[in-house]
């Protein structure tokens, strides 16, 4: 299915600059009765993504839920300053904003990879008014990581130089970096590379469509994206509160989907099972389930999360 099948919200905008935002609910409801089944779900994307990577999931979850899905800034069709900070602060306090000003009751907050922390670092700063969080994938760290480990390889350690920029010489640090990552960004947004990216991405490469290229190309083509490409990967991690202490904050429940076949975390296995730890530790109320999927099986199976999803979210 290549529909998303929700309406684009009326205009609204956060710190000055236009969000772009998605809703749908159940057809036969009003939206009072919506309020009475249950509570609202906002799905946030991750990296290079947008409100069209749920074309799988919107339909269905909509089907009984009010359903948001938003697109951070610097993605999809927001805004893309070049002037602020990107990161999971920002990211956060977005989500955060958008909760309470245009959803304004309790929510369960969905997210994949990058966007599954500013899921969970927005469910622990809205206390009561988060219902739930759910995480697919998700990016972050802990308080004994460190936020840029040293990479062995060559070709890392390069991606590494030109991604943190902390070169002494204004030459290369103005010119040359620029440069190539100019490079980067011009390769990474051309429509076959972003396929053959997916395809390492996705364990089942069914749903790597035209649709689902499009949706990640046409974003790079607007202004500013570059700039935002750049921020982001010069920036030191995601910044904020690391994992454990946003588990401490939270107090809703939590469900963590992962795809367990995920080639883009390091040390996939590992991190999964810190999350569990941390989780049980902070005595939260978690369900983990295990997919056959990679780094994004909300739409890589999207029947079965929808179904892992929709069961949890009765309880919620």
């Amino acid at each position: 299915m290549s529909v998303l099948a929700a309406t684009p919200n009326a205009p609204w905008n956060y710190l000055g600059h236009d969000v772009y935002s998605v809703s749908s609910s159940p057809p036969h409801l009003s939206q009072d009765e919506a309020h009475k089944i249950g509570p609202a779900v906002l799905l946030v994307h991750g990296f290079g993504a947008s409100t069209d990577h749920w074309r799988h999931n919107i339909p269905e979850l909509a089907k009984t839920y009010e359903v948001h899905a938003i697109d951070l800034l610097g993605f999809g069709r927001s805004a893309k300053p070049s002037e602020l900070e990107y990161g999971g602060e920002l990211w956060k306090e977005q989500v955060v904003a958008y909760v309470k000003e245009r959803i304004a009751r309790p929510t369960v907050i969905v997210g994949n990879s990058l966007g599954g922390y500013a899921a969970l670092a927005a469910g622990a700063a809205l206390e009561g008014d988060s219902a739930g969080v759910v995480l697919l994938n998700a990016a972050g760290y802990f308080s004994d990581e460190k936020f840029v480990s040293k990479p062995k390889d060559l070709g890392s350690r390069v991606r590494q130089m030109i991604g943190l920029g902390l070169s002494r010489d204004l030459v290369v640090k103005w010119v040359v970096y620029p440069f190539m990552q100019r490079l980067i960004f011009e390769n990474l947004r051309r429509p076959g590379v972003i396929k053959k990216t997916l395809q390492q991405v996705y364990i089942d490469p069914t749903n790597v469509d035209d649709y689902l290229i499009e949706s990640i190309r046409r974003p790079s083509l607007d202004p500013g994206a570059f700039q935002v490409f750049q921020k982001v990967f010069q920036a030191r991690g995601l910044k904020g509160k690391p994992i454990d202490e946003l588990f401490e904050d939270l107090q809703s429940p939590l469900l963590l989907l992962w795809g367990d076949s995920d080639p883009w975390l390091r040390n996939a296995k590992a991190k999964q099972d810190k999350f569990r730890t941390f989780a049980l530790k902070a005595s939260l109320e978690v369900k983990e389930v295990l997919l056959n999927a990679g780094h994004c099986p909300h739409d890589e199976i999207p029947d079965r999360v929808n179904e892992e999803m929709i069961d949890w979210l009765k309880d919620s």
